[in-house]
């Protein structure tokens, strides 16, 4: 095949909360000996994986963190803190470096939790109960953990 392989694979996920599907597809890119401070510029929007924009799809309304979301597919952002990141829901999905702040959704902050290092960029659920599950973001010792609750 002429496809060329990339640098920071490709990758999706996706979760069932409630009758709700919440579905992720992002680029993972490795650390690969860089330091995730440089990577990770504090107060810099950041489009939260490699090439396109991370895609966060919901089959029905939710709420992300605090904030209430209609049915749909969205560009997910990130705004990396010491001890806070902001999780951005942005309405325009393009090459995730062409972030346009007057297409955000909705803004949420949620804690900056430390955790295992992990070399790759990953998304992943836990913490399911009935409605709710929290959406996992970890590269390198940084993990946030997103709460979404579907209505």
């Amino acid at each position: 095949s002429g496809k060329k392989e990339r640098p920071s694979p490709n990758a999706s996920i996706s979760q069932t909360i409630g009758t709700t599907v919440v579905s992720v597809t992002y680029g993972r890119p490795g650390l690969k000996g860089r330091d995730i401070q440089s990577l990770l510029p504090a107060g810099k929007v950041w489009r939260t994986g490699a090439n396109e924009s991370t895609a966060i799809t919901f089959s029905s309304d939710v709420k992300v963190g605090d904030k209430a979301i209609k049915a749909g597919t969205y560009s997910l952002y990130t705004i990396p803190g010491e001890y806070e990141m902001t999780i951005i829901i942005n309405s325009k999905m393009s090459w995730g470096t062409q972030y346009d702040e007057a297409q955000d959704v909705a803004r949420t902050n949620v804690p900056v939790n430390g955790g295992d290092f992990v070399e790759w960029l990953t998304i992943e659920f836990d913490s399911l109960s009935g409605s709710k599950a929290n959406m996992n973001i970890r590269w390198g010792d940084y993990w946030v953990a997103v709460p979404i609750e579907a209505q």
